[in-house]
């Protein structure tokens, strides 16, 4: 029996398929995404929810979906090469664009999420892991870059619990970033992409964080993003 553990997947071998199929459905928990997508309108022809199977990527088709923004970034999973190649099939631009459920963004990659809302083709869907992390941070994005909501607002709507996310985690991180904007603003007039371009400090907001962040193993250990 060949091993297939340093062998890069090809789909067209049979193998390699079903191998990536239990790599979508057990190694990435796509057993628990079968009946729950956590999906949210967000406005503007914009959804968000968790890790789509080809299935459900040929749904997306069915409705017009134009764009799928894949917010883990690319890989030599299972899920992913399933997810390439259904949007192939089916005619739906992929657009792999990688952020952090636990960590700070760099000032460019909030500047590539500005420009990204600005030049995709909608409607779209946006999804990272469990639809919970990285899509409620791009979803503040959103809100406030391409629909115009204030960034107390957009955070308000994004990011809470209703769509998953948990903030005593380390997860709590992107909450931090953008309450540090807000508090910032609170005693300067500054818009947050001039906060962003002038203030922000990335190492410093993370090393505050943790300076206060006192764990949380159920979140930690679910790893739900």
């Amino acid at each position: 029996m060949t091993d297939l553990s340093d062998t890069s997947l090809d789909l067209n071998n049979p193998r390699h398929r079903k191998r990536a199929r239990r790599e979508l459905m057990w190694g990435d928990h796509g057993f628990l995404r079968l009946r729950f997508s956590n999906r949210h309108d967000l406005g503007g022809g914009m959804y968000r929810e968790n890790q789509p199977s080809p299935e459900r990527i040929e749904m997306f088709a069915k409705e017009g979906i134009k764009t799928v923004l894949n917010l883990r970034g690319t890989s030599p999973k299972g899920y992913y090469l399933l997810e390439k190649e259904a949007c192939e099939k089916h005619g739906i631009t992929l657009i792999d664009f990688r952020v952090y459920s636990r960590d700070v963004h760099s000032v460019e990659v909030i500047k590539g999420a500005k420009a990204l809302f600005e030049t995709l083709e909608y409607p779209a869907v946006m999804h990272c892991k469990s639809g919970a992390d990285r899509t409620g941070f791009m979803g503040v994005l959103y809100r406030h870059f391409h629909m115009g909501d204030t960034l107390a607002q957009a955070l308000e709507s994004e990011l809470n619990l209703k769509k998953l996310h948990v903030r005593q985690g380390k997860t709590g991180m992107l909450d931090f970033f953008f309450e540090d904007y807000l508090r910032y603003a609170e005693e300067n007039d500054i818009s947050f992409m001039e906060w962003v371009e002038t203030v922000y400090d990335p190492p410093d907001v993370k090393a505050r964080f943790m300076e206060h962040w006192s764990g949380n193993p159920i979140t930690e250990i679910l790893r739900r993003e």
